[in-house]
């Protein structure tokens, strides 16, 4: 063995023998009981971040230690390729912008570009040793993802889950495009409470807003039925200052009489509530911004301003008039479109949907058969549900992603859907193959528009299963587990639950592990706009990937994660002590070749504290806890083998003379069998350095270890009562230790031991004579040490 290990060889060296020797590929003829691992698709717009490098390497470990338990694994690697990110990637690298391209030409350049991209990406996840098969590939944009896509669509269709229709929409000005209500997330903006005068048969009535350029799209003003204050009101008009026009006054019980005035203007539309009184009041429409965020000619003046510099126009205006009686500075929530952190608007567009908000119980339900871990996840998926108000608007209005398989005739205006023959397809290349079955035109009109990424993410059981197989077998699907972060329980997680229950009437997976975020050495998330992003692979460079992995077992599951260097050295620290521990073994195992007929007492100590080691590791991992398993054979092996068992074995194995042969021999077979343990319950946490180990002296028949059977407890090696008295000696041996150190002696230092009367002295007692170097050894009534 070399005299130090250097992770940065040995760890490339084993990721391609693993590659090379087929260690982690699929046997699909293979009849092993199959798990089946539904693995997030990263997103091709960037590098790895630490948040992809925990959760990656936490689901790892589960996919190794089931790999170890003799399953066969279904853990396919994908791309996600389809959506906002990969455009504005594509734009940035090829300083362009997609609408300045025909679709298909941008298509083909955003296919160019990942193609470059994608291999150095995926050998991100190689090098961090995700044990994936990656072999089992798939891209969210190519032509066998496509393909699922838009026969889902075509599937919900026919069921009548689909429809399309004008209606308000939520719509993102920046990314042009309408987006879902998963998509939005609050985000705290710095704004001003305008109380503004509106007037009723002359009276003066104040009403506050943060958004007064929609005046002009004012279509009712609210006040709460048991407010006593305005029941008067209710059935009058209201003059909308400046733009001169009345409005009705409504009552409704969603007015909040707390929140500014207790009046509330209705525009069509600055909020979901605004929306929510449009159908429930009958309102009328009025449209007062346009897709890309300028006033509409409703505003009058104000035409082709930016919201903004409406905002500012009008507002001047109103307080020239007098019509501002107070302006208070408030920092409140607007709802902003995930992916750029843009406020969202509420605009009336055409789009297509798929109908769910009938089937909410139907997926709390499905909710509750799942396997939550950590369960208090399942809160956060029930919450989602539960305030649920739009169904699922999935198109959007992009160049770059999945087209839907549909033409309109123009003839009569009959939806024509693709033939499954003609799919993948794309309506602007390509044509329907028989006329209208209406009418018999065979003019049609090709829908621009393009599903929603999550239309075709959450297909990724169908996506991947179909790698292998046409249908969904027993046998894989429902999948074994789902993997994946707490941020996107509402997009991921519930909308391929909903898929799976549309189209197949039952569950996707048994488990869900839901990871947290990695947050700065301060606690605040890492993001790039805050600069406090660490790669990766810089981390790997200095401390190596099982150092890395070694950190992500750190924490909990489902718990936010610091990142601390302390870790990675406390990783590093435990790599070197392994390395050391079996170069010392191997020293003296080389002439070892057998079980001897009996074991010493102190070897039968270790051998039964391993039993329970063994036995809390597999509760732990089948728990998904891995970090129970990390902090108990990360301690079992520094503190119980290191620091004692091995200091104590020293004498026997290198005094063979002194304490006769059959000693060592118990020794050597111990030591071999703890340390194999140890190998193999820390395998899947940190594989290289294990790995290397193994392969070097601790190799059985199969090539690799993580292809050995996990460790099985033998409940016959426990003895609780020889525990006891084991650990009696080895508080006397540390007792020692201390009193040497106090004293500024070395450890060789002969002393004399007077001992309080045990049992336990006589059965360890040449063990505790050559660990102390004990002259002497009194049995009596008190404790002391002499030299």
């Amino acid at each position: 063995m070399d005299k130090n290990y250097s992770p940065l060889i040995q760890e490339k060296k084993w990721q391609e023998y693993w590659e090379k020797n087929d260690i982690y590929k699929f046997d699909k003829h293979s009849k092993k009981q199959i798990f089946s691992i539904d693995t997030p698709p990263p997103t091709v717009s960037g590098e790895m971040h630490m948040g992809h490098a925990s959760q990656y390497s936490q689901m790892d470990f589960i996919a190794r230690y089931k790999r170890m338990n003799q399953f066969n694994i279904f853990y396919p690697f994908g791309t996600d390729d389809n959506g906002l990110p990969t455009e504005r990637l594509v734009e940035k690298l090829n300083n362009t912008k997609a609408q300045n391209n025909t679709r298909q030409s941008f298509i083909e350049l955003c296919q160019t570009t990942l193609k470059k991209l994608r291999p150095k990406f995926i050998q991100a996840w190689k090098d961090l040793a995700i044990s994936c098969d990656y072999d089992l590939f798939y891209s969210t944009i190519d032509d066998h993802s496509r393909k699922i896509s838009q026969q889902s669509f075509i599937d919900l269709y026919k069921d009548g889950r689909e429809y399309r229709k004008e209606a308000p929409t939520i719509w993102c000005p920046e990314c042009q495009t309408a987006i879902a209500q998963v998509e939005l997330e609050d985000k705290e903006f710095s704004s001003t409470f305008n109380t503004l005068i509106f007037k009723v048969d002359g009276e003066n009535i104040e009403i506050a807003t943060t958004r007064p350029e929609l005046l002009p799209a004012c279509v009712a003003v609210f006040v709460h039925p048991e407010d006593e204050r305005y029941k008067h009101l209710v059935g009058k008009e209201a003059e909308v200052p400046f733009f001169k026009f009345k409005v009705p006054i409504l009552a409704d019980d969603k007015v909040d009489t707390g929140k500014g005035t207790g009046i509330v203007m209705c525009c069509t539309f600055g909020d979901l509530t605004d929306v929510e009184w449009f159908y429930k009041h009958k309102l009328p429409l009025k449209i007062a911004i346009t897709a890309d965020g300028k006033m509409t000619k409703l505003a009058n003046k104000y035409q082709g301003l930016t919201i903004k510099e409406a905002r500012q126009q009008i507002i001047g205006e109103l307080k020239k008039f007098g019509l501002i009686i107070e302006q208070r500075p408030i920092e409140h929530p607007v709802n902003v479109h995930e992916r750029c952190g843009t406020p969202v608007e509420f605009l009336v567009s055409k789009q297509w949907f798929i109908k769910y908000l009938d089937l909410k119980s139907e997926f709390l339900e499905i909710g509750k058969k799942l396997n939550w871990n950590p369960d208090f996840m399942r809160v956060r998926y029930e919450n989602w549900i539960k305030g649920l108000q739009w169904d699922w608007c999935i198109s959007r209005q992009r160049y770059f992603g999945i087209p839907f398989p549909v033409w309109y005739c123009n003839g009569c205006g009959n939806i024509i859907l693709a033939e499954e023959s003609q799919l993948p397809v794309d309506p602007l290349e390509d044509k329907p193959k028989k006329p209208c079955p209406k009418c018999k035109s065979k003019d049609f009109t090709p829908e621009k528009d393009v599903l929603d990424t999550w239309a075709t993410s959450s297909l990724t059981p169908q996506l991947a299963i179909k790698l292998i197989n046409k249908k969904l077998p027993k046998e894989i699907y429902p999948m074994s587990l789902r993997p994946q972060s707490h941020d996107i329980i509402t997009f991921w997680l519930f909308n391929t639950v909903v898929k799976s229950y549309l189209h197949e009437k039952q569950i996707p997976w048994k488990d869900i592990m839901i990871s947290g975020f990695v947050l700065d050495p301060k606690g605040q998330k890492m993001s790039k706009s805050k600069g406090n992003v660490i790669n990766p692979a810089d981390i790997t460079k200095l401390y190596g990937a099982d150092a890395l992995r070694f950190w992500a077992a750190s924490t909990k599951l489902g718990s936010d994660q610091p990142f601390q260097e302390k870790e990675l050295k406390a990783g590093q620290r435990f790599i070197t002590k392994l390395w050391n521990a079996a170069k010392f073994a191997s020293m003296h195992l080389e002439d070892f070749k057998e079980k001897p007929k009996k074991l010493e007492p102190m070897d039968l100590y270790i051998l039964s504290k391993l039993q329970t080691i063994i036995e809390n590791s597999t509760k732990a991992f089948e728990n998904y806890d891995y970090s129970r398993t990390k902090a108990d054979v990360e301690n079992f092996f520094f503190h119980t083998f290191c620091d004692n068992y091995l200091e104590i074995i020293k004498d026997r194995l290198y005094n063979p003379d002194k304490r006769g042969e059959e000693a060592r021999k118990s020794a050597q077979y111990v030591l071999k069998t703890t340390l194999t343990t140890i190998l193999k319950l820390m395998a899947p946490i940190v594989p290289h350095i294990t790995e290397e180990l193994y392969q070097l002296y601790f190799k059985e028949k199969e090539k690799s270890i993580h292809l050995t059977s996990w460790p099985k407890a033998d409940e016959n090696l426990k003895d609780n009562k020889l525990e006891e008295k084991a650990e009696f000696i080895i508080n006397i041996i540390s007792e020692v230790r201390q009193f040497k150190n106090k004293n500024q002696k070395s450890l060789k230092t002969p002393v004399n031991l007077n001992l309080i009367k045990n049992p336990a002295i006589q059965l360890f007692l040449d063990d505790l004579k050559s660990t102390t170097n004990a002259q002497t050894i009194i049995q009596g009534n008190k404790f002391k040490i002499t030299f």
